[in-house]
This record gives structure tokens, C-alpha cells and sequence, in this order.
């Protein structure tokens, strides 16, 4: 069949993504980017926070419309919305032919065959069930980098957060597989492995009785192909020695960490159910800083959360501006059913999460600035991402730079580079998220 599929939300759904991809293709079916085309349409939905829940419902009902006068025969419903609302989404969408939970996508087959029989299909395996290994993927990143999702579910139960109840507990992918894939990855030209999870740093320990993150990256490292890798999602409070000296020892991995955070009031990050103080965030954030001093720490916040009074929004500003993150979003809380926060008294009003949402990043915005400017007359390794439309400059990533959330540099040049390669450039200029550089020698990949 022609097949539309469409991801939604995070990386690691992406990469769920392209395990089925990889299936659908595998077994005939041709991938189409056109919905008039298509003759089967697959939605993986998110649900983490309501903008996203509501662009989830969107896309269905979009969808649902070619279902109805279009070529589509057969439409499928897959990941944490599928999860969290599997009757609502059969009883009133009746456009849907198949819902597949979160750990049930290697039924992606059996949905697609089912539906073109005219059948309704629903699988939910228990979420506490790791997905089957489903063969080489299609990998949609570009081909240049591609995410290596390590571990599913969580164990953390943070208090607005309804990950646990949609992905099941803390579940380690066994390495061996992991380093499999990853050597899949690198044979279809992946050069940057991204690791994700929804939480990295305690892989390993269900599986092996410890931390080992850092043995799983040392392996990574051997992969013939891979140039960068770069980690994500690591609760601070869970950084360990092994892992930061692994993070010095080992040239492809980037200096970088992703450390959310989510606030630094101490009587709101209790009300989160986070397991760090203040003090905590910021010895954590000194210790890398002290033992990888060029670390480019990136981190996410959370504005309004019920009961943060003015006095705990001003703490959390004075420690945005002490710790100067390189990289740093800002979510405004979204109260979701079925989660303690939910429930909490004292909700702050939507301008108000929004007021301080913005106040945050205005600041972020200053020290953004000055870290750009921080980086002139510097050289850096750069990797490619494509070409200025019109113009003799291309787009390219530092180690400072994951894809999709963090900023670019624009590489000023006559010689035709390809996306993929890798190229020392020199900085001359700063935006306020990006860079601006020269080519600082040739370079060929």
C-alpha cells in the first residue's frame, strides 16, 4: 500500500517511528508524503502536555477526512495518545480502523492487514513490556544523525507528569541490541548517535545492577562511522563519576548534557516530586564545569507550577542568571488528569505561567548573547546540515548544538560541501542563538 505515516512529539517517538517504518518498508509497503495519495495513513500521537494533546486530536480528525473522501482505506492510531485514550478514540472517531499502545508497535503489520480487511484492531501489550526488536530502521533525521533510544518508561513518578502511567516503570534496552542498531545506523551514513530516553543516566541499572551508561557509550565509541555522540534527558542528580570521566576520555562524545531541571525553588521542586535542592543543581552544575571545562549544559524549566508564589519565580530567575545555562527552554505548566499536580491547590493563571514563561527567556536571551559573542575568533568542528537557499553559506551544528532545539551556525563559503560533513570554521559573528563563521581551512569529508 501507499502509506503516509506521521510522527508526532518527541524523539523518542520519532524513533518508535522508525521502527515501524522500517517494518512497513521491509514488508513492501511505499512510504508517500502526499495524503491524497495515500492509501494508509499511521498518526504517532503524543499526549505529554496539552498543545501537544491537541495537535494529536487535530491531525486525526485531519486525517480522518481523507478517510472519508480521499484514497485512504485504511487509518491507524499509534503511541501515547492511542495509549491514554484508546476508547474515546474508537467511539468517536469511527474513521479509525487500528490503535496500537505504546509497547504494541511492532503490530504495526497486523494493524495495517486488518484494516484493509475492514476489521477494527487494538493492541495493548502491558507497558511495562520492552518492544521487540523489529530490524534495521528507516531513519528520517536526514540520514546524517539519528536518535538511539536506550530505555523506555520511568520510575520517577514526578507529580505533573503522566509518562509513567502512558510508558510503564524504567525499562534498559540490553546493550547488545542497542550496539546492534547502532552499527545498523552507521552502515546507512548515521554520523551523530543522539541518546535518548526518558531518562539516560540510570541505564543499566535493572539490567545489570548498575549504572552503565558509561560502558554502554565506551562501546558506542568503537562503531566505525559514528564521529559524534551526544546524550540527552540525564537527571542531574543521577550524573556519576564514571560517566564524566568516560565523557573526558572518549573524543567522540560531545561535551554536552542535557540536565532538566525544572525549577530551583526548593518547596516547589519538593511539590514536583524532584529528588534535587538548589544546592544540589548547583554543585552538580560546578562539578561538570570544573572537571569538562568547554561542557555546554542545556536545560528545561517549568513556569507556573501551582502554589510557585512571586518570591519562588524571582529565586528561579536569580538562578538562571548565577548558573548561565548555554541552552535553556521554558515550558508553562500544563495541569494533565490523572496526575497529582492536576489536583494541587493554588494554580496559577495561564498569563500569568505565560508572564513568567517570558520573563525567563528574556534572560536566557541576555546570556545567550553573551555566549555567542563569547565564541568569536574561536574554531570549532562543525557538522553540515544543508545549503543557504540562494546564497554561498550552508547551515551547520557545533558540539554545542543538538538538532531541533538549540541554535545553528552559518558557515560563510565558496566550496561546495554536502550535508553530513564535517568541517573546522571559524567564528566571526553572533546572533542571539546563533553563530556565524568562515571556513577556517579546507576540509573534505
Amino acid at each position: 500500500m501507499k502509506l503516509l505515516f506521521i510522527s508526532l512529539g518527541c524523539d523518542k517517538n520519532l524513533a518508535d517511528s522508525e521502527e515501524m517504518l522500517g517494518l512497513l518498508t521491509a514488508n513492501g509497503h511505499e512510504i508517500v508524503d502526499d495524503e491524497a495519495q495515500a492509501e494508509a495513513i499511521v498518526i504517532n500521537t503524543c499526549c505529554f502536555i496539552n498543545d501537544a494533546k491537541e495537535e494529536s486530536v487535530q491531525t486525526i480528525l485531519e486525517m480522518a477526512e481523507y478517510k472519508k473522501s480521499g484514497s485512504c482505506k485504511v487509518l491507524i492510531v499509534t503511541g501515547c495518545m492511542a495509549q491514554r485514550y484508546q476508547q474515546e478514540i474508537i467511539e468517536e472517531i469511527p474513521e479509525v480502523d487500528a490503535v496500537l499502545g505504546t509497547t504494541s508497535y511492532g503490530d504495526i503489520l497486523k494493524a495495517l492487514e486488518e484494516g484493509r480487511k475492514g476489521n477494527h484492531f487494538q493492541e495493548f501489550k502491558s507497558i511495562d513490556d520492552l518492544p521487540p526488536e523489529l530490524g534495521e530502521r528507516v531513519i528520517t533525521t536526514g540520514g546524517h544523525f539519528g536518535y538511539l533510544k536506550i530505555a523506555e518508561g520511568c520510575d520517577k513518578h514526578c507529580t505533573y507528569c503522566i509518562i509513567p502511567k502512558l510508558r510503564g516503570k524504567f525499562r534498559s534496552v540490553p546493550m547488545e541490541r542497542l550496539i546492534r542498531q547502532a552499527q545498523q545506523m552507521a552502515e546507512q551514513g548515521v554520523k551523530e548517535l543522539i541518546l535518548v530516553a526518558q531518562e539516560t543516566t540510570v541505564y543499566g541499572t535493572d539490567l545489570y545492577g548498575k549504572k552503565s551508561l558509561h560502558v554502554l557509550l565506551q562501546e558506542l565509541c568503537r562503531i566505525k562511522g559514528i564521529r559524534w555522540i551526544r546524550v540527552l534527558y540525564c537527571y542531574p542528580e543521577e550524573i556519576y563519576d564514571e560517566l564524566i570521566q568516560t565523557m573526558k576520555n572518549e573524543k567522540k562524545i560531545c561535551h554536552y548534557l542535557d540536565l532538566p531541571v525544572q525549577h530551583a525553588s526548593d518547596s516547589v521542586l519538593r511539590r514536583m516530586g524532584r529528588r534535587t535542592t538548589r544546592q544540589e543543581l548547583e554543585d552538580i552544575v560546578n562539578r561538570l564545569r570544573a572537571e569538562i571545562p568547554d561542557i555546554v549544559l542545556r536545560t528545561t524549566l517549568i513556569s507556573g507550577f501551582p502554589g510557585e508564589t512571586e518570591e519562588d519565580h524571582r529565586e528561579l530567575m536569580e538562578f538562571v542568571d548565577e548558573m548561565e545555562f548555554d541552552r535553556l527552554g521554558v515550558f508553562t505548566y500544563s495541569p494533565e488528569e490523572d496526575t497529582p499536580a492536576a489536583s494541587m491547590e493554588n494554580q496559577i493563571p495561564e498569563e500569568v505561567r505565560e508572564a513568567r514563561r517570558d520573563e525567563i527567556m528574556e534572560l536566557q536571551q541576555e546570556i545567550s548573547c553573551e555566549k555567542g559573542a563569547g565564541r568569536i575568533g574561536q574554531e570549532l568542528l562543525v557538522m553540515i546540515e544543508g545549503k543557504v537557499s540562494g546564497e554561498s553559506a550552508y547551515i551547520g551544528r557545533t558540539y554545542a548544538d543538538a538538532p531541533k532545539v538549540d541554535g545553528y551556525i552559518f558557515v560563510q563559503t565558496g566550496e561546495e560541501m554536502m550535508t553530513g560533513d564535517f568541517a573546522r570554521v571559524r567564528v566571526t559573528g553572533a546572533l542571539e542563538y546563533d553563530l556565524i563563521g568562515e571556513l577556517a581551512d579546507e576540509y573534505t569529508e
